[in-house]
This record gives structure tokens, sequence and C-alpha cells, in this order.
């Protein structure tokens, strides 16, 4: 009777990372994962840091939301828990130290058309640890003449989401407005241009980063404007591709390079059995990997956006391979432990085996930011009654399969 009265009660702890003092006062928030993402209670942390919640629609799986200067901090709460802690951190307009563990532009042309993905894994490593969001907060630079199809955002242990790059007052300078939490966060920009067989691009990097990766189909031909900037590499997950790098660039560095040629990259099996999955459900399979198809809202098949992570660690695992490769195995492990171990996203960065146990959690973690999407886009009226209620049945089926998985 006891122990049954102790499965109903959530308690917690909220601590601020930035001052290591009790997050008094923080608004906490009780998500009910069983029925999407229904919010079952609000309380507010004690000068402790201390919340509790009485747990009256059961033991089911439920999500911790704390609001610290109006960004949100999310940690899981599977079944069984009792006592959960969540970590939030001091908001500034700049940090100076942000950079980049890779820069990753893919290209590929065929019929009189540039397509290009852009990939940026970005580093906060302020110490003391704080979040940085301001109106204009991650900017890059794309090709004159680029047509933004899509653009994504994934915050440290979360999971690709929808994002918007506005055009700023600078020409083919565009801003993300996402915070950029403490660890990694994410970025991926999918883009077309008019292109008539060769082009002259300038990444132009607005961070300094430790590998700036060009991948084009094998067929291209890429000449760097300076050959000292960049050196060839193979990636070893794709023989069709030439890969270059430049390693340890600054920030706003030239780095112009010409491409010539039309070809496409052929996609790997992990993207292969992403791609047909996707295709199953009629999402559409655009060439260029990355994080798959576009996201756009309303999209009534967001429940499979899961399986597109697999995609974007295919991009990222470039970057991540050639810290690898290229520096000493001294320097090796500090560059791996820059990944989230918890994401399955990383292999090259991660390369022991990951449990069963702990792919359950991974997926679990996804779903929380999946569920909190959805549930956001119903609200905004962004997605239909019928679509809405599609893809909640299919994200409840899943999460039942993990929980059962975990347990």
């Amino acid at each position: 009777m006891l122990a049954s009265a102790a499965a109903q009660t959530l308690t917690g702890t909220a601590t601020n990372g930035t001052t290591g003092k009790p997050a008094a006062g923080d608004e906490i928030i009780l998500i009910n994962l069983s029925n999407g993402m229904e919010i079952a209670a609000k309380t507010k942390a004690d000068s402790a840091g201390k919340f509790g919640f009485k747990l009256s629609d059961g033991a089911g799986p439920h999500l911790i939301r704390a609001i610290h200067q109006g960004i949100t901090y999310h940690q899981m709460a599977p079944p069984g828990t009792n006592s959960v802690e969540v970590q939030v951190y001091d908001v500034v307009r700049k940090i100076a130290d942000l950079g980049m563990t890779a820069d990753v532009l893919r290209l590929e042309a065929d019929n009189g058309q540039l397509h290009g993905k852009r990939l940026f894994a970005v580093n906060n490593t302020s110490a003391p640890p704080k979040t940085q969001m301001n109106d204009h907060n991650f900017e890059f630079y794309l090709p004159d003449g680029a047509k933004i199809e899509s653009a994504q955002a994934r915050a440290p242990n979360g999971q690709p989401i929808v994002a918007e790059a506005t055009p700023q007052a600078e020409k083919n300078r565009y801003a993300i407005v996402f915070p950029i939490r403490p660890g990694e966060t994410q970025f991926q920009v999918e883009f077309t241009l008019p292109y008539s067989g060769s082009l002259k691009i300038d990444p132009k990097p607005l961070y300094p980063a430790q590998h700036v990766v060009v991948v084009i189909p094998k067929t291209m031909q890429f000449s760097a404007s300076s050959p000292s900037q960049f050196q060839s590499m193979q990636d070893p997950s794709q023989s069709d591709t030439v890969v270059q790098v430049a390693q340890h660039t600054n920030a706003g560095q030239s780095l112009p390079f010409t491409i010539n040629g039309t070809g496409t990259i052929s996609e790997s099996p992990a993207q292969v059995a992403s791609g047909a999955a996707q295709q199953s459900q009629g999402r559409d399979n655009r060439p260029g990997g990355g994080l798959g198809a576009p996201i756009d809202a309303p999209d009534p098949l967001q429940q499979y956006r899961w399986p597109i992570l697999i995609g974007f660690a295919l991009i990222l695992a470039v970057g991540a391979w050639m810290v690898m490769k290229r520096q000493p195995a001294t320097a090796a492990a500090p560059a791996a432990s820059t990944a989230d171990p918890r994401i399955a996203t990383h292999p090259a960065a991660a390369p022991a085996a990951t449990s069963a146990p702990a792919k359950s959690t991974m997926l679990l973690e996804a779903l929380k930011e999946e569920m909190f999407q959805l549930e956001l886009e119903r609200r905004q009226g962004k997605i239909a009654p019928a679509e809405y209620e599609k893809a909640k049945a299919a994200l409840d089926q899943t999460l039942d399969r993990a929980l059962k998985r975990q347990g």
C-alpha cells in the first residue's frame, strides 16, 4: 500500500547550472505523455529548488518542463520514476566562445538546379554554462541566389524541429532564432539555386570551426581558390563522393571554391532503409540525405521524423570521422566527447555499441520533443484534427513499444 502511494508522487529538484544554486521560483510543468502532450499540472520550484506533483493519471510516462528566463528545459520521467532533476541555465544575449565542431556543406546538381544541405554542429562551452538567445541567434551565409527550402534545429539531447531562417540586412546572410543551450546544438538548412554547370561558392563560416567539410558526387569536380585551404579525404561510408576538408578555420574566414559538373550522391544502406520507410508513408525522398525530406507545418506524418535522425548522422559522421582520423589519439577523446553519447546519430564520435535499453531511452528523448511539437501545432491550429489524431495514434504506439522495451 505504501509503495503504491509512493508511486503516485513525483518529486524533483530544479538547479541553475550557471550559478549552482536552486532555480527558485522557476515554473515547473508536468506533462502527461500517455495522452500526447497533455499538461497535467503546474507549480513553481520553492526556495530550495524543490517541487512535487501528485500523479492522479497513474504511473505512466511523464515529461518535466522547467522554464527559466523564457527558455524551456526538459527531463523525462519514465514509468516508475518518483524523483527527477532538471537543470536550467541563465540566458545571455551573446556568448563569445561559441564554436563549431563541423560545418558540412553537401551539394548535388541535376536538371539545371543545385541542391544543397548545410549542417552546423555548434558547441556552447561557456564557463559557467549559459544559454545564448537573441533576435538573430545563429547566423550563416548561403550562396547568392539560394532559395531556402527548409530549416531545422536540434537542442542538446533533443530532436530536430522545424525552424525559420530569416534574411538579414547583409545580402545572403541569414539567421535562425533558436536557443543555443550548453552542449551541442545542430542546425540544418536545405536550399536550391539555379545551376548552369559551374558555380563559385564561399561558405564563409561566421564561427570558428574545427572542420568545414564539402561533400559532392564523384561525377562533379571541386577546385579550391587556395588549394592549401582544403584537403581531400574519403568518406568511409560512401565511395561515390568527393570530400574536401578545411581544418581549424577562423570566424569569417574566406574559403572560396568552385564546383563543376552534375551528379547525385547515392544513399548509404542506413539512408535507404530510412528512405524506404518514409516513402511507404508517402514522404518525399529528395536527393542529398541529411535530415530527409523537408518538414513543413502542418505535416500529418511528423511521427516518422525519428528515423530522420539516422540521416542527420550521415552528414555529421563526415566531420566527426575527420576529427578521429586527423587528430592524435590523445586528442581524439576530447573531440568525441563533444557529441551527445545518448543520441544514436553520432556513430563516428561514439563507436561503442549501444545497448537495447540505451536505444529505448534515446527513443523516449526523441518522442518527448516530437509530442511537444505535435501538440504545439495542434493548439496553434497548424494541423487538421484528422491529421493530428493520425499522428498522435502513431506516436502513442511507438511510445508504448519503447516503454515495453525499456521495462
